[in-house]
């Protein structure tokens, strides 16, 4: 089944201005298993379902060339809108028809975005256009296990969290459910033999309250609860919003908590 999601304008420019970029963290094990496995150069990175091109911005200093993959011309827009990052091509595209050569790309990624993607078509496709022993890092976090810190009152903002997810949930697509498994089922599917899973990689991120709640904003199921009621999700955005800041005591919603996210990778290297 195919997903056509985040291809509007406004929802573009909510995930440009709030979607979260991976952390270092989680880029360097992804450079040090192509390392291992590969080698150098690094000469080019194919970042599918790039959005609005965080995760190819965050690859472009360590290859000779990035090129970024969306089926929304809206969210490649908001990429191209960036600048300072000569070596990124973006291109409208899925990760089911790669318009590569055989046996010509050094890494193929996606952030919180293989979840969508045809299975048994991608994998096929990444097959075919990586080189021997040429990478595949699909990374991305699990909403199932995030914890909040500010003050004494940690517990409660994550209470918040969850009643919001619980709102929503009538909302949310059935692969949103394969993110949440830690793409459990398309890692048994890669037919390299030499493949991992790490499934748990916890990285602290400041964030402010009114990023979280623009974060928030830009999930699918929350624009699809938009979709189907514009003025009850706007107001559940406000109200989120100020539940926070009563709660931690403070007004201003530029007030900084820290968010300790789980992020989850899975790795593989092409036969040789």
């Amino acid at each position: 089944m195919s997903y056509r999601l985040f291809e509007g304008k406004d929802h573009a420019s909510i995930y440009q201005k709030y979607r979260i970029t991976p952390p270092e963290e989680l880029k360097n094990i992804i450079l040090q298993y192509l390392d291992t496995k590969k080698g150098q150069p690094h000469v080019l990175a194919v970042d599918l379902g790039c959005g609005t091109g965080q995760n190819s911005r965050l690859l472009a200093p360590n290859f000779q060339e990035v090129v970024g993959i969306d089926i929304s011309e809206c969210q490649l827009e908001e990429a191209r809108a960036v600048p300072g990052y000569s070596n990124i091509t973006y291109r409208k595209g899925t990760a089911e028809e790669l318009q590569f050569p055989d046996g010509s790309v050094d890494l193929l990624t996606a952030a919180s975005a293989a979840h969508w993607f045809d299975q048994s078509r991608f994998l096929a496709e990444a097959s075919r256009v990586l080189k021997p022993r040429g990478c595949m890092a699909l990374l991305g976090f699990s909403d199932t296990n995030t914890w909040f810190h500010y003050q004494t009152c940690g517990e409660t903002l994550g209470h918040i969290y969850e009643e919001v997810k619980q709102i929503l949930m009538p909302y949310t697509s059935s692969p949103v459910g394969v993110a949440d498994g830690k793409l459990e089922e398309l890692y048994r599917a890669i037919p390299f033999p030499d493949k991992e899973r790490i499934e748990s990689i916890l990285v602290n991120c400041p964030i402010s309250v009114m990023n979280l709640v623009g974060f928030i904003q830009s999930w699918s199921m929350f624009q699809a609860y938009h979709k189907k009621d514009p003025q009850t999700a706007e107001n559940l955005l406000l109200s989120t919003q100020k539940r926070f800041l009563e709660v931690m005591g403070v007004t201003s919603p530029d007030t900084e908590l820290e968010w300790q996210m789980e992020y989850f990778c899975v790795l593989a290297s092409k036969p040789r």
